[in-house]
């Protein structure tokens, strides 16, 4: 039997309701402590908390500047709304951060917004996006992961006639630094996301609150791995966990749920504002200490 993969802890501060220099604070400290491994952002153009005409910061914009202030941490957006750019246009930004960053991106991309919150719904009116249907949408998805990883392996200019994305001479140049591409994190629940994660996915990531439906979707993709000839084991689990300063002990438990039903990767996400030396507090009342 192949031994358990070891628990690898990561942060994520949503973007929002924040300066720049708050965010930036939190990532340098992080950067420094071996225990936290990853870190993320999420991709909404406007709040979905707090204020609802407060300052958001465009995702991948604050992801590459990041990247550039940072060393070892690897890092992404918990999740790409796959709505909101044409998979072309994405696959070179992502190629661009893997760049800046040395090829420590791993690569989070999702439906967009589906079904919740639906604060996040009215970003797509405000910024002139369509919002297509939730069918339409898993479609899409999937077309928009066949793309990005041709982009970033294929030497060649390629033509892709799909039901979503048409393009004629698609070619990326550069490449991606890691080899053959950045790890794929989809994040969703539904059953039909599921079946794309099956085929897309080096990582699949759910929001945390409810573990038995988590266990139910993980069993899920079991499922639909084994129907496609994929070993279930070789897609890591992951999964968003919120943080209580007031009672970290409530994140402590979550995370022993967790791993208890086989989720490795955790995000542990850090609400705003973010207290003096909070990556160092995380390591240590949250990440070391048992529950």
């Amino acid at each position: 039997m192949a031994p358990t993969p070891r628990p690898r802890f990561g942060i994520m501060t949503a973007p929002m309701q924040v300066t720049y220099d708050d965010v930036l604070r939190v990532w340098r400290e992080a950067d420094a402590i071996p225990e936290i491994e990853h870190a993320w952002l999420f991709d909404h153009l406007m709040p979905i908390g707090g204020d609802p005409n407060g300052p958001v910061h465009e995702g991948w914009t604050l992801l590459s500047a990041l990247a550039a202030q940072t060393s070892r941490l690897r890092l992404g957006l918990l999740v790409t709304s796959n709505r909101f750019r044409p998979p072309a246009m994405l696959a070179k930004i992502a190629t661009t951060v893997d760049v800046v960053s040395g090829g420590r991106l791993d690569f989070g991309i999702g439906v967009g917004s589906r079904p919740h919150p639906p604060e996040a719904h009215r970003e797509y009116q405000a910024h002139g996006l369509p919002f297509t249907d939730p069918a339409q949408a898993v479609e899409s998805l999937a077309e928009a992961c066949t793309l990005i990883r041709r982009l970033w392996t294929e030497p060649e200019p390629f033509d892709f006639h799909g039901t979503h994305h048409r393009l004629t001479g698609a070619f990326a140049n550069p490449k991606p630094v890691q080899r053959p591409h950045p790890p794929i994190l989809i994040g969703g629940r539904s059953a039909a996301t599921l079946r794309v994660v099956a085929e897309h996915a080096d990582l699949w990531n759910i929001p945390g609150g409810d573990i038995e439906d988590a266990v139910r979707r993980s069993a899920l993709l079991d499922r639909y791995c084994t129907e496609i000839g994929r070993d279930p084991a070789s897609l890591t689990r992951s999964i968003h966990l919120p943080v209580s300063y007031a009672e970290p002990g409530i994140t402590r438990n979550a995370i022993a749920e967790a791993l208890d039903a086989g989720f490795r990767h955790l995000v542990l996400g850090l609400p705003a504002p973010y207290p003096a030396g909070v990556a160092r507090w995380v390591t240590d009342e949250i990440v070391l200490k048992p529950a």
